[in-house]
Parts: C-alpha cells; structure tokens; sequence
C-alpha cells in the first residue's frame, strides 16, 4: 500500500472517529484503556464469574451469594436479599482526565447506577472515593466525594452525628442534581467525562449536566466502582484516557 492510500485511509478515520492502530482513538475519545462487551459465558450459574479483570463486593457484603450474572452479552447486576451493602463491581482504570461510555437499562423506577471513581491509595477520604455520578429514572446528581462527604473529617463527623450548620451547607455545594426522566426496560447510552475539575454527563448523546469541583481534578483516577443499590443492567463498557 502506498503512502497516499495509508493517508487517506486515516484521514478518513479520523473524520469517523474510528480506532485507528492499536488502542489510539482519534478524534476527542483518547486512549482507549479497557473495553467489555459481556459476550462470554460462565460455565455455572451458582458463583460469580465477571472475568476480564472485574471483581465485586458480594463475598464481602453479601456473604458470597452472586449478584453480579452475565446473560444474553450483558451485566445483569441485581442486589441480594442478605446484602449489607449496595452492590459494587469494580475494575481498575488508572487515568487523570478521561471518558467512560456504556449501555444501561434500569427495570424498575427505583433502581439507579453509578459510576464512583476512586483512588485506593489516597487516604484523605474514606474508602478511596473521589466523586460519582448517578443515573436515576428521576435525575442525574453528580458528587464530589474528596472535598464533601467522604472527606475524613466529614465522614466522621456525620457518623457522629456532629455536623455544624455550616458544615452540612458545605456538603450541599458539592453536589448537584440535574432533572432527567428515563423510562424503565430500555437501553440508554452514557457517557461520563472527566476533564481537570468538570464532569460531565451526555444521555444518548445529549448533554444532561455538567459539574465543576476541586476534587474532580485529583490527579490519578484508579479504580471504577460500578454502584448498583438494587438493579441495573450494563453493556459495551469503555473506558478512555484523554490527553491532559
């Protein structure tokens, strides 16, 4: 093939926004990092077999009984009776700004997804977590996790019940709520996108909200927590690097 064709080969992709060699995605996507389709079978239906780097928190919180099914090419997630906790399913995914796209169907009016980011190694909040958007019927609220309410100071000060007024009013400025109904048993596309301190969320390709926080910007994202407090049902996972 000759330079001319390999150039317009590429012209053309990068027009289409289409991969490109290797992981590089053209266009504003980045590197592409991780990816799941869910087109895999397990090979009983008793334990959970995520795979391709997932783990989750039913051996902890749910004393191992499976919450977490792949069935008909997609996560079928779905919280146990004896569960303690909402069901969280993680992989790592180290970047400083970057992109998460997926498929989700909520089957019911109650049920939510959220996409927690957490770095483990950090230790000025609780549990790693950093901030989290999440996908109700209702709404799309977006937190900032390491400056509000998973901060040490306040995480403890909340389970002590020894908030001030003007602490819980600081807690209310790191969160922001954006109306956006969904119906239930259907797909949705969503994209979660992370550039310095501003989130941003986009629904079928239309945008639903934007936040900007100082904890958004903390400089190694490390892990997605998948936070699912009662059902949810995900495809065609993604995760992306963008240039800082």
């Amino acid at each position: 093939m000759n330079h001319m064709k390999i150039f317009a080969i590429l012209a053309i992709a990068l027009l289409l926004n289409c991969p490109v060699a290797g992981s590089v995605v053209a266009g504003d996507t980045g590197v592409l990092l991780f990816q799941d389709q869910f087109d895999r079978s397990e090979s009983q239906e008793d334990n959970e077999e995520i795979g391709n780097g997932w783990n989750s928190n039913s051996q902890k919180r749910a004393k191992g009984n499976k919450q977490v099914d792949l069935r008909d090419g997609a996560m079928y997630i779905c919280l146990h009776p004896e569960a303690d906790h909402a069901v969280s399913v993680t992989h790592p995914a180290e970047f400083r700004n970057g992109l998460v796209s997926l498929r989700f169907m909520l089957e019911g009016e109650q049920d939510s997804l959220g996409l927690n980011f957490a770095d483990l190694k950090f230790k000025g909040v609780h549990a790693g977590h950093l901030f989290v958007a999440k996908i109700t019927t209702q709404y799309v609220q977006i937190d900032d996790l390491k400056t509000g309410r998973m901060a040490n100071e306040y995480y403890e000060l909340k389970k002590a019940k020894k908030l001030t007024q003007g602490m819980k009013s600081e807690l209310e400025s790191k969160s922001k709520r954006f109306p956006n109904k969904l119906e239930t048993g259907k797909w949705y596309d969503l994209a979660v996108r992370i550039e310095n301190a501003m989130i941003s969320v986009s629904i079928d390709g239309t945008p639903v909200g934007s936040f900007q926080s100082e904890g958004i910007a903390h400089p190694t994202k490390r892990l997605l927590r998948l936070a699912v407090p009662k059902n949810a049902v995900l495809d065609d996972v993604k995760i992306y690097a963008l240039s800082p």
